[in-house]
């Protein structure tokens, strides 16, 4: 058993690397710009008399794209082919980097292609110094408006009708026909990019090696020292309980889960220890008295229990017996109570036990329902084997039959349900936290989604999966505590 214990450890190192590299890939797949969600969607442009903003705006983004180490590449190694260069992850915003690899992909030529991008930065960066006066506004706003749809058209129609538009608002003004040369350049550049397309090079591969300076390994172990203080701007990683920020306050992602974890826990260990404590000697009892009326009445009303949906029942709920408009004001409709600090223990608890009977009643009962249907169909197994009949025949009462005999070797499909709990402990549960507005893991993956709060939605992710590896290892070790015949030396 303790070999298999340890095996069953060491094989979580791999596991453990194949679902982060899972989560990682996923978190680069994810649509919108991470820098912008990170800067709360602030525009990194601006219309024209806007240049000090732009600029600054233009700043900051650069500034948070490193802080999240989004100016590093992507993994340890790439596989590219010839035509694309090693650097091509320095290009940090994602809409410029899939416009020049759409034009890689065409063409085959990045001198040309880097060119061509190089001498729209320099028309985009002429602006700045031309004074903007009524004149020439609406001229200036469509040269912007152009140059920032050239950064997101790979399509030769599409830049050839922006070029076109670029040159014809750029020749007839005095002030913008200084950049009329700038504009002749850029076109020149985009034929030179025709003229001289090498697509055989995208069918060479290459093999692009980085080492350990990489986002992924930033994101999992860090690169700050593991002994000692990390200097501003490094990270310890994952596995060292950095998280990373959110996107919603900028908060630690940290700081947020040991704030919400605290009440998800309670609240499912409450959950759990009442459904087990209801649910496994309701199962037996209804096992041992198969084909009653007492065993068809609960059976009938655990499946009634058991397809009642618990949001629904929550609703019901915090309407009806919440609030004064039906008479029935018993419970408070939501949140955990105000306490402070002059408060003693006892009246703390009996707040914060009054506000969280609601939740955890919805958080209970469904699972009662189920975990006595599987009860039962476990002892019913159990009873019909042989060595029940063979310990009553040897004159054993029906108690140690059904306790000493019976019970323990029925206890497998529940252990099997319990090991599923743990990630949902951390989990929570979306719908009843947002009822009633209980600050869980619930509540907070919840408003994670809502506002596409990735690093939170991974960090939730991984630490589920990872709960997940620990129930299924527990599981496995109350096995062979329940039944002694079960082994895994093999």
């Amino acid at each position: 058993m303790f070999k298999y214990i340890l095996k069953r450890i060491l094989y979580f190192v791999p596991t453990l690397v194949i679902i982060s590299l899972i989560t990682f890939g996923l978190s680069k797949v994810t649509p919108g710009d991470p820098v912008k969600l990170a800067l709360g969607n602030r525009d990194s442009g601006g219309d024209a008399g806007q240049s000090q903003e732009k600029m600054a705006n233009e700043k900051a983004y650069y500034e948070k794209a490193e802080n999240l180490g989004l100016n590093l590449p992507t993994f340890y190694f790439s596989l590219s082919t010839i035509s694309e260069p090693d650097t091509m992850y320095k290009i940090i915003k994602r809409s410029e980097r899939e416009t020049l690899e759409d034009l890689l992909s065409q063409y085959g030529n990045w001198n040309e292609i880097s060119n061509y991008f190089y001498n729209i930065k320099a028309i985009e960066n002429s602006l700045f110094d031309i004074p903007v006066d009524s004149t020439i506004f609406e001229n200036m706003k469509e040269v912007k408006q152009r140059l920032n749809l050239l950064y997101l058209s790979s399509n030769d129609f599409d830049i050839t009708n922006h070029l076109k538009e670029l040159k014809n608002n750029t020749s007839d003004k005095s002030v913008l026909a200084a950049l009329n040369k700038r504009v002749e350049a850029l076109t020149l550049s985009y034929n030179n990019i025709k003229s001289k397309k090498t697509v055989a090079k995208n069918y060479i591969p290459k093999i692009n090696f980085y080492g350990i300076k990489n986002q992924y390994h930033r994101w999992l172990l860090g690169d700050a020292p593991w002994f000692g203080e990390a200097a501003p701007g490094q990270v310890k990683g994952f596995i060292r309980g950095d998280f990373g920020t959110s996107y919603l306050d900028s908060r630690p992602i940290a700081s947020k889960l040991s704030d919400a974890i605290p009440w998800t826990l309670l609240m499912n260990v409450l959950s759990i220890l009442i459904g087990y404590l209801i649910a496994v000697p309701m199962g037996v009892f209804s096992a041992v008295n198969k084909g009653t009326i007492s065993d068809r009445f609960s059976t009938i009303f655990l499946f009634i229990l058991n397809s009642l949906p618990s949001f629904w029942i929550a609703t019901l709920l915090v309407t009806f017996i919440t609030t004064d408009e039906y008479g029935m004001n018993w419970f408070p409709t939501y949140g955990l109570g105000e306490v402070d600090d002059e408060m003693g223990f006892g009246e703390v608890f009996g707040i914060r036990a009054f506000h969280l009977v609601l939740p955890v009643f919805c958080l209970t009962y469904g699972g009662i329902a189920y975990l006595s249907r599987q009860m039962r169909a476990g002892m019913l197994t159990t009873l019909s084997q042989d060595y029940i009949r063979t310990a009553r025949a040897k004159g054993n009462n029906e108690k140690t039959v059904i306790w000493k005999h019976a019970f323990r070797n029925s206890l497998i499909p529940i252990i099997t349900i319990f090991s599923a709990i743990f990630p949902g402990m951390i989990a929570g549960s979306f719908i009843l936290e947002v009822i009633f507005s209980i600050p869980g893991m619930g509540k907070l993956s919840y408003e994670a989604l809502v506002a596409r709060d990735f690093p939170m939605i991974f960090t939730v992710m991984m630490l589920s999966a990872i709960l997940t590896l620990i129930g299924n290892l527990v599981a496995d070790i109350m096995y062979s505590i329940v039944d002694p015949r079960i082994s895994f030396e093999k």
